[in-house]
């Protein structure tokens, strides 16, 4: 019997999800509760509908020749905890040429998702905090399984593109900010820093879930208050976008 797994949508023409054009595969199903999550339907893992590694690499072959310079992105929900099959479809996906990356929380113990992550091309891990009391209020996670999931990419050299969402009046702090980037510079494996500004685009969800959305009255961080934030970070010897 083929192995299957659960996905929430697909997305054929990806330009933020990677290096070059994307194939973006949502994958259903995550265990964190992230205040400012943008696709809080994706939480549930018995939502969206039920696949075949079979049946998605040969639904995203006609777009071979669009990503020749890019590749398929894992995303979520949050894809290593279906870690069995995300393996198996990264190898599949191999097999045809196709560049791989998974974009994760850093949620899951290690011990059972590494076989996915060795198997990967790259990895786009969220720091969501440093610090371990505003990381759980964030997302309800202590953080300590996504800075496992860095040191184990900085020891095998796995290159990471390393995400922090800046929000005003929870990580949109300088100090906390130039802790951050001190704590990451000393990680080779590093290939850039995507500093991402906080927006309302997915507050509409939240109501259509009947969620609470807590932050429903927070704004955007100014283009000032990012250029500052990326100056830490550059200035602590990072690439960042």
């Amino acid at each position: 019997m083929a192995l299957t797994g659960r996905i929430h949508s697909l997305e054929s023409f990806g330009a933020v999800d990677g290096p070059g054009v994307r194939y973006v595969i949502f994958f259903q199903g995550c265990p964190l509760r992230c205040i400012y999550c943008h696709n809080p339907d994706t939480w549930p893992l018995k939502g969206g509908r039920e696949v075949t590694v079979r049946e998605l690499v040969e639904g995203l072959l006609p777009y071979r020749p669009f990503l020749r310079t890019g590749g398929v992105t894992l995303t979520g929900g949050e894809p290593l905890l279906q870690s069995a099959f995300v393996y198996e479809l990264i190898r599949a996906l191999h097999a045809e040429g196709f560049h791989t990356a998974i974009d994760t929380a850093g949620s899951i113990p290690l011990e059972t998702c590494r076989e996915a992550v060795d198997e990967a091309d790259m990895l786009l891990l969220d720091i969501k905090a440093l610090e371990p009391k505003l990381c759980r209020m964030i997302s309800g996670s202590g953080g300590e399984q996504a800075k496992a999931l860095l040191q184990y990419c900085e020891d095998t050299k796995k290159p990471v593109w390393l995400r922090h969402v800046v929000v005003p009046d929870y990580t949109l702090n300088y100090d906390k900010l130039a802790d951050l980037a001190d704590y990451l510079k000393g990680f080779s494996c590093i290939a850039r820093v995507e500093l991402l500004p906080f927006h309302q685009m997915g507050s509409y969800k939240w109501a259509a879930e009947n969620l609470h959305y807590a932050l429903q009255d927070k704004r955007t961080p100014t283009n000032e208050e990012m250029d500052k934030a990326r100056k830490l970070f550059t200035d602590a010897g990072l690439r960042v976008q």
